[in-house]
């Protein structure tokens, strides 16, 4: 199972929300690339960034951050917050992600997720499949769609998608565990599918289970900054 820290950015800072909510913001570092480099140092290979403050505008606003890291580390970033069009990928994949996360335009633009999966290839377009109460959250987090987060695998996979960033917006920043059950039925209803699971991740335990359950990757965030889950204990994870 694939081990990826998350660093969310606002204004240039390493921040975590929780449930997503702007008001409940704890800042960690504000070295994102010393955080970075230190995954780095411990054997980490892949860091899930997203930019906050671009979520909020709609397009990229933390690319120097982004740049900084995939110059002062050989991580593969996958990199979300602002993706709204092809200029922002291009800017993106100018300043170094691997690899970019498609959230809330996936739901509400799918054709034009659909056309950017045919030009830059499944394994660099993510989609980005952020649910609570079993429904696709969308513009931050702020509004609920009515689609279902099987229905909306099942609909990309058909269009051709392979990687899914699933969080529990209800679970994240919360450290209470992720929604392993979940994450369990989609892997088991759609084998083919890459399901990353996001948000809750606490313990190693839950690790443990995520991984037994079939999981392709596991995001951790604020487990990792307030010490549930050490980077000497994800060793056994990426080595």
């Amino acid at each position: 199972m694939r081990i990826i820290p998350a660093i969310d950015i606002i204004n240039g800072q390493c921040v975590r929300l929780t449930e997503g909510d702007f008001s409940q913001q704890k800042t960690y570092d504000s070295n994102p690339v010393e955080v970075a480099k230190r995954f780095e140092g411990e054997g980490i290979t892949h860091l899930h960034l997203v930019d906050l403050d671009g979520a909020r505008a709609r397009k990229p606003v933390n690319l120097a951050v982004l740049e900084a890291i995939a110059k002062a580390t050989n991580l593969d970033i996958d990199f979300g917050g602002g993706i709204q069009s092809q200029e922002a990928i291009e800017q993106a994949f100018s300043a170094g992600a691997g690899h970019i996360t498609a959230g809330s335009i996936a739901v509400r633009e799918p054709e034009t997720v659909t056309q950017w999966l045919a030009k830059y290839g499944e394994e660099r377009i993510f989609i980005g499949a952020d649910f609570r109460d079993n429904t696709i959250s969308i513009n931050a987090w702020a509004d609920q769609s009515d689609i279902t987060v099987a229905n909306f695998v099942s609909d990309y996979l058909a269009k051709g998608a392979s990687t899914f960033i699933c969080t529990d917006v209800s679970k994240d920043g919360k450290l209470q565990g992720p929604a392993t059950e979940t994450y369990t039925n989609l892997v088991k209803t759609y084998p083919e599918a890459q399901i990353i699971a996001s948000g809750g991740v606490t313990t190693i335990q839950d690790l443990e289970e995520l991984e037994a359950a079939g999981l392709f990757g596991a995001i951790i965030g604020k487990a990792i900054y307030e010490g549930t889950i050490t980077l000497l204990e994800l060793k056994r994870f990426v080595c």
